[in-house]
């Protein structure tokens, strides 16, 4: 079974909207833990619109199961991860004008910006990921330049789905990038636009080993509450291994 990393960004997205203390993403983390989720994972921007330093700092102190950092790979945000050492590092494209992450990360375009980043991060433990699109160019520099995951981007196949109601070749891109991922040496992950409608045929790929949701979650949550959203979802990724049987 693909293991659930929630994003609990919005959570701070709510808080901001009015500038107070609450929801509260400490509070967050540790009821996602308690339904069973496997991870935390939150997006700190250039532009500080949701989650914070200190949001940061907390959750490095309390998180249980594992945190993972989605970041720029900016030197203010290289420097901030090797202080407060998240499990995971998630680099992510990222432009002040966009409403969420828009796609994945264009390898090619600064190859020794990425090939250093990676090198300092892990060089002090911390394990990198790259979210990019199920290109097989941006899946073999990832490799070369000796990332130890991939996060897939699922957007794709997600406004596929939703556009025009069928998502075969998108879905196909993502099963043969994980397993080309997978062939040479990569560890393989995937996100974005993943909600409870559309998430089993991504969970039920054989080399993908954990899926990152926030912002579905979150809706649901604000109808049934944050741990039955959170235990709904891992349902649905136990059903997936089981091969979509009931």
């Amino acid at each position: 079974m693909a293991t659930l990393g929630v994003n609990i960004d919005h959570i701070a997205t709510l808080r901001q909207a009015r500038r107070e203390d609450e929801p509260n993403p400490l509070e967050a983390a540790r009821i996602v833990e308690k339904a069973g989720a496997h991870g935390i994972t939150v997006h700190l921007r250039e532009d500080r619109r949701h989650i914070q330093d200190a949001d940061v700092i907390a959750l490095r102190k309390k998180v249980k199961t594992r945190l993972n950092l989605e970041m720029a790979a900016t030197e203010e945000m290289i420097r901030f991860a090797i202080k407060i050492k998240p499990d995971q590092a998630t680099l992510v494209p990222e432009k002040r004008q966009e409403l969420t992450t828009e796609g994945g990360l264009n390898l090619a375009a600064a190859p020794e910006r990425f090939e250093k980043a990676i090198d300092r991060l892990q060089a002090k433990g911390i394990p990198v990921s790259l979210f990019i699109h199920p290109d097989p160019q941006m899946i073999k520099l990832s490799a070369w330049f000796g990332a130890t995951f991939i996060e897939i981007h699922t957007g794709e196949y997600s406004r596929a789905l939703r556009e025009k109601g069928s998502a075969k070749k998108e879905l196909a891109e993502v099963i043969e990038g994980a397993r080309l991922a997978k062939e040479i040496g990569l560890r393989v992950h995937g996100g974005h636009g993943l909600t409870y409608q559309n998430v089993l045929p991504i969970a039920a790929i054989p080399e993908m080993e954990d899926l990152n949701i926030g912002h579905n979650i979150i809706a649901r949550a604000s109808m049934v509450g944050l741990e039955k959203a959170v235990k709904e979802m891992l349902a649905l990724l136990k059903k997936a291994k089981r091969g979509g049987k009931k």
